[in-house]
């Protein structure tokens, strides 16, 4: 609550990294979306790479956090990425096509009209390495056109689809040129002030 009143009148919003897909019971260390409404959160972060790697994370269990986000009144910051074993096997456009299908799917126009994505490259997350700008633009190009089919294509050309593969002060000016990357979910950088800063102010 202390973070979110001193954001109060600034353009700064306060989200979080996780949340359940219940209002409350016995579900021991899981996250309420209540407690975060209560603490000031706006947005809340789903199915990170982190999250489907290590914490059993699958497009069903995001489909439902995503849904319990809508209903209280939390926006939801849905990642999607593939694995350096699933894009060295060709499989990057499946796996992403699947992640939008099953993850995403039984929202309103309007709920899909607010909703965030953000595509994660998960072999360029702590790696050092990145995405080209041509594989970035590949990915976003091709999100939109899956949210085209699926709802509209006015959706498509208004929903934000963020990059989030080692975003730094390096590549973000060319990266964020980019006709399809409308933003970025900055990961290590933004533990840096001086880095963070620099991907800020572009």
């Amino acid at each position: 609550a202390i973070v979110a009143e001193a954001l109060q009148g600034s353009a700064l919003k306060m989200g979080a990294q996780n949340m359940y897909w219940e209002d409350k019971g016995a579900f021991t260390g899981e996250i309420a979306p209540g407690m975060l409404k209560d603490a000031g959160c706006v947005y809340v972060i789903i199915g990170h790479s982190e999250r489907r790697q290590y914490f059993g994370e699958t497009d069903g269990t995001v489909n439902k956090k995503m849904k319990k986000a809508f209903q209280s009144g939390l926006l939801p910051i849905v990642c999607i990425g593939e694995t350096l074993a699933e894009r060295e096997s060709d499989k990057t456009f499946q796996v992403l096509e699947r992640q939008v299908r099953e993850g995403m799917s039984g929202l309103s126009n309007e709920e899909a009209n607010k909703m965030v994505v953000a595509y994660e490259p998960v072999w360029a997350i702590g790696t050092g390495k990145t995405a080209t700008p041509q594989q970035a633009e590949e990915a976003h190009k091709f999100i939109r056109q899956k949210f085209g089919e699926i709802y509209s294509p006015a959706i498509a050309e208004e929903i934000r689809i963020l990059y989030g593969g080692s975003v730094k002060p390096e590549n973000c000016k060319e990266l964020m040129g980019l006709a399809n990357i409308d933003g970025a979910l900055v990961g290590g950088a933004s533990l840096e002030v001086e880095s963070f800063s620099k991907i800020v102010n572009y």
